[in-house]
């Protein structure tokens, strides 16, 4: 398949270019789709802490703690400065790797065009290679420093789909677990089985999308937002009035300087407050700038310092309490409102997290990062709304069994913690070699940034791996794997790619084939396929050298994938002469909505007029002979009544003693993955004998 495309000028998101009065309307919208891991998170914070005996000034150390890190890491470094490093609209890990691929003009990127007007982008566009920074002539010349960067990046990408696994099992676990204060005699194990149910549940709905509940969305993640903060208000009147005190940081020097290596362990707990976080950066491209500001500034922050406050208000005169730190501060009068909106909110999070993650894998199979998995759109207008058969039953068993094994929050707490711990160590690295090698920001101000944020989240990290025997290694075990697949795959995609480039099939290197007198044109339509267009794959020369033959007519077919929703019927087949008789070129395009279920027959009639209208409109601009005309096209017709036939390289590497140890190990387990994922050919209804593979080793 051809990489993906999209047009030259940068994507216009579905919300820019819109007045003030809507920008608010779409902040309120990314309430139920960007927010919902970090505003829920209340639910689980205190509740995965091992908190002992703790005193007054430990939960005024904790608050200080929790409201400095949603400050510095919220507000200073997402919503201030990682919004701004956006790649053509689009945030994230892989955007930002991209962006740097792109400006340091390194291989192993994705395939977006250079001429990017985007923030990130621009500043260096017109600028020579020459003029680039010390940092990105290394990255230019070191391959080693260009994999460490791929796999950083992929790494962090990875954490984003192990979040995808632990959000809905934490956030569900936590809300259930309300219903065992009015009913105590309930044990823990019914609620894990209520919490798996309903887990179980939502993932079985996710194969009919969710355009038909997601208005629903910001409505409840709104209530949730709202009703939280109050509660926290009630709380800090009723329970701590001066709880706001604990803004100063001493409160926070105070903490460490008194619990010393207990007071450290606890940030595997604490670093749970700014869950969710990375999602401002990563949902970028599906709004703009502007409402994700308004929105985290003016409504989640706010929320959550406001809630924290409350709930730490009512552990200061409860200090026993933690173990069910946030149901144990709701009034009893309003108790099950906000236990049925917190279960409401905590299924939208897991939602939005799932969502996420079929999003994630579909960009990544797109871009040849992932092996082929299958890929189902739910809507015919969102992009993003994507489902996964595959992926949606693995991150179903996945939660379920997170739940059932290590059903106590805390140890789910300390998986969680490992996650986004490193997902933001991940993003702060990249950030400050954009700072460095794309923006151009004095040394200063990239020294201040980088030693604030890499020695907090360090910090942070190296808290929650102490915590790794204690669940921790879960998802960073899964993302470790799921990195190293995508490593694999994509290496061994590209090792490819520059051996069909290196021994491509020239239109004049086919003439000089087909000139051969031992050469044989057979009756028969052929449609062979090869991944790119620019030249014609290696495998048509070994083809013809063993076969002796061609067919009588033979279309060599691309499938191209572009960057819309639908491609117009008239553009969908492109065909084209190649100069030589009887041999076309056929590319086949297609957008993220567009259903590629064709049946056989109907897909070749669709090729063959498309064709026949080519040779007519080609007779019109140039003068030709009507005989000569009608004459192709009864060739064309012969060929289809001769028969059909589907030809496609199934190619394999030849791993030689020449190879150094990193391409042997990389090259075998991509073969591994190679022979266990979806054909490349989407399901085009082509009947099994029609269908014919050549085999051919690659040299390695």
């Amino acid at each position: 398949m051809d990489h993906p495309t999209q047009p030259d000028s940068p994507p216009v998101t579905e919300y820019e270019g819109k007045g003030r009065w809507e920008t608010l309307i779409i902040a309120y919208k990314t309430l139920g789709v960007v927010f919902g891991g970090l505003v829920t998170s209340p639910l689980y914070v205190y509740p995965s802490m091992h908190l002992k005996s703790p005193t007054e000034d430990d939960y005024l150390g904790i608050y200080s703690i929790m409201f400095w890190t949603l400050s510095l890491i919220g507000v200073v470094k997402y919503a201030s400065i990682a919004l701004k490093a956006d790649d053509q609209g689009e945030g994230g890990t892989f955007a930002l790797y991209s962006s740097l691929c792109r400006n340091m003009n390194i291989g192993m990127l994705t395939s977006r065009p250079a001429n990017s007007s985007s923030t990130l982008s621009r500043s260096l566009l017109d600028e020579g290679t020459e003029k680039q920074s010390r940092l990105a002539k290394f990255f230019r010349k070191s391959v080693v420093a260009r994999r460490v960067l791929l796999f950083i990046a992929m790494l962090g990408t990875c954490m984003v789909i192990g979040d995808g696994i632990l959000t809905p099992a934490i956030s569900v676990l936590s809300a259930m677990d309300g219903i065992r204060a009015p009913f105590p005699s309930l044990s823990s194990s019914v609620v894990e089985a209520l919490s798996a149910v309903v887990l179980i549940i939502l993932f079985l709905l996710q194969k009919f999308g969710t355009s038909r509940v997601s208005f629903l969305f910001s409505p409840i993640m709104g209530a949730w937002t709202l009703c939280t903060p109050l509660v926290g208000i009630y709380s800090i009147i009723h329970h701590y009035p001066s709880i706001f005190k604990a803004i100063s940081p001493h409160y926070v020097f105070r903490f460490f300087w008194r619990n010393g290596r207990e007071g450290w362990l606890l940030l595997g707990g604490t670093v749970l407050c700014i869950t969710g976080s990375e999602a401002l950066f990563a949902d970028l491209g599906h709004f703009n700038r502007s409402s994700i500001q308004i929105a985290f500034l003016f409504t989640i922050y706010p929320s959550l310092v406001l809630t924290y406050a409350g709930q730490t208000a009512y552990l200061i005169r409860n200090p026993n309490d933690h173990d069910d730190g946030f149901y144990k501060f709701i009034p009893k009068t309003i108790y099950w409102p906000i236990f049925i909106i917190a279960t409401l909110a905590a299924t939208v999070a897991s939602q939005s997290l799932i969502s996420a993650t079929f999003s994630v894998i579909k960009q990544s199979v797109v871009l040849d990062y992932f092996p082929r998995v299958k890929v189902v759109h739910t809507s015919d207008s969102k992009e993003g709304e994507v489902y996964s058969p595959e992926v949606n039953y693995i991150l179903m068993i996945l939660c379920v069994v997170v739940i059932l094994i290590f059903g106590d929050g805390k140890d789910i707490g300390n998986a969680f913690g490992v996650v986004v711990s490193l997902v933001m160590l991940i993003t702060t690295i990249l950030l400050t070699l954009v700072m460095i090698i794309i923006w151009r920001t004095p040394p200063m101000l990239v020294a201040l940034y980088f030693c604030v944020f890499f020695v907090m989240e360090g910090v942070y990290v190296s808290a929650v791996f102490t915590k790794i025997p204690e669940g921790g290694w879960i998802p960073f075990a899964i993302s470790f794997i799921l990195a190293l697949i995508m490593f694999g795959w994509f290496y061994g995609r590209q090792r490819k790619l520059e051996y069909e480039l290196t021994h491509k099939i020239t239109l004049d290197r086919l003439g000089v084939l087909l000139s051969d007198p031992s050469v044989q044109r057979v009756p028969g339509l052929c449609f062979f396929y090869t991944n790119f267009q620019d030249g014609l794959t290696p495998t048509l020369g070994h083809y013809i050298k063993n076969m002796k033959s061609l067919h009588q007519v033979t279309m060599f077919t691309t499938l191209r994938y572009l960057l819309v929703p639908k491609v117009a019927p008239h553009e969908r087949i492109v065909v084209k002469k190649l100069g030589l008789k009887g041999v076309y070129g056929c590319v086949i395009q297609y957008g993220y909505a567009d259903p590629l279920n064709l049946e056989g027959d109907d897909f070749v009639s669709q090729v063959t007029n498309s064709l026949q209208a080519h040779i007519q409109n080609c007779s019109g601009r140039l003068p030709s002979n009507p005989s000569e005309i009608q004459e192709e096209i009864s060739y064309l017709e012969e060929a289809r009544s001769a028969g059909v036939v589907h030809v496609r390289g199934k190619t394999r590497f030849y791993i030689g003693h020449n190879c150094g140890w990193f391409d042997r190990i990389m090259l075998a387990f991509y073969e591994v993955l190679h022979s266990n994922c979806r054909s490349a050919l989407p399901a085009l209804g082509v009947p099994p004998p029609q269908r014919i593979e050549v085999g051919m080793l690659y040299e390695a």
